[in-house]
């Protein structure tokens, strides 16, 4: 059923929650990035954030991932954007990277480190950045203090790890980072590139769909996640978290 779970998710503006203004904002809250930063995006997807941070920084960012579709689609876009020399768009796994120690200015990943968990992506990931190098992650998170049983139990089902955002912030300083600050994406960050248009995809897939039960229970367990996000949006949403590796620490 992973081809029905492609044709869901290829082709989409996005690959997870954002917006080229909350990649800005974020951007904007680094005090110091030097001329030409060099930048790794980890789990880049087909690339919006790492347009945005080609063009900001005037940097050279390499972006990776482990799915050659996404990357052929970043490839693409770097080309009609006129970044392409400033993008290289590589397949890798982020816990397998294998770059030299300090090679970054600045470390990026949106909505993707959940994949190791939290305090073990920024853990392995320190070592890539240089002294003082800032990173910039988002992640989901609890943003109300008590939740309904029905959002609970869906997130101790699809991310049992999921914590109020404090105590994200509390496990950055432990991994070795300074914290910068943080702010929620708002709700249009999920709507206007994500899900609205994979809504407009499960319609067209139903219909494709209509005599498969197996295909037909992804697009309703994809339903659902929109559903239970509409409803909820106050409980819990993406956070993107901003830091600086700590230099006193080893």
């Amino acid at each position: 059923m992973d081809k029905v779970f492609f044709e869901i998710h290829s082709d989409l503006p996005r690959e997870g929650p954002g917006s080229e203004a909350c990649t800005a904002r974020a951007l904007a809250m680094i005090p110091h990035l030097p001329e030409a930063p060099e930048i790794l995006d980890v789990g880049c997807g087909p690339g919006a954030q790492t347009l945005v941070l080609a063009k900001q920084t005037g940097g050279h960012v390499t972006a990776v991932d482990t799915h050659q579709p996404y990357l052929d689609e970043l490839t693409r876009r770097a080309e009609d954007a006129g970044l392409a020399h400033r993008i290289t768009p590589q397949i890798a796994s982020m816990d397998a990277l294998d770059f030299d120690a300090e090679r970054f200015d600045l470390i990026w990943s949106e909505g993707a480190i959940y994949i190791m968990g939290f305090r073990e992506g920024l853990t392995a990931w320190r070592r890539f950045l240089k002294p003082g190098g800032a990173l910039a992650v988002t992640h989901v998170a609890w943003l109300a203090e008590t939740q309904p049983d029905e959002i609970r139990h869906f997130w101790q089902e699809a991310y049992p790890a999921i914590k109020h955002a404090e105590e994200n912030i509390d496990i950055l300083q432990e991994a070795g980072y300074r914290y910068l600050g943080h702010f929620a994406l708002p709700a249009a960050a999920w709507w206007d590139d994500y899900y609205t248009p994979i809504e407009e995809r499960l319609a067209a897939l139903r219909r494709k769909y209509r005599d498969d039960a197996k295909a037909t229970a992804i697009l309703d367990d994809e339903q659902r996640e929109i559903d239970l996000y509409r409803k909820y949006a106050d409980i819990y949403g993406y956070v993107f978290y901003i830091m600086t590796r700590d230099e006193g620490e080893n």
